[in-house]
């Protein structure tokens, strides 16, 4: 856990969040500043900023985040309509908080990125 991160705060408790699902190795939570109707945040509960470092030993962690994102779409009724994932690296994607997360964005036609 890093002491500043927000992220961190939230899922160890000390900040209120309203979690809308947890596992054993991540937690989901709404967006405060949504960029759609549904805009989640999935987020691992161990502290882990950019993929670059990413390890072999981080692989169930990614896959049970690709977990929530479908349990999370099945529950907001847009696996059939669509939801779009992302996960941005760095201040130039526009990653806020350096702790990785995947924001699950539906409830809306989005186009194509590009």
């Amino acid at each position: 856990m890093a002491r500043d991160c927000i992220f961190c705060k939230i899922g160890g408790g000390e900040v209120p969040g309203d979690l809308l699902y947890r596992s054993d190795q991540c937690f989901v939570i709404a967006d405060i500043a949504p960029k759609a109707p549904i805009h989640l945040l999935i987020v691992p509960n161990q502290h882990f900023t950019y993929l670059t470092g990413l390890s072999p030993s981080f692989y169930p962690v990614l896959g049970d985040m690709f977990a929530a994102a479908r349990v999370m779409a099945e529950t907001h009724g847009v696996t059939n309509s669509g939801y779009r994932l992302v996960i941005n690296q760095g201040t130039n994607s526009g990653q806020q908080v350096a702790h990785l997360h995947l924001h699950l964005l539906a409830g809306q036609p989005m186009g194509a990125m590009g």
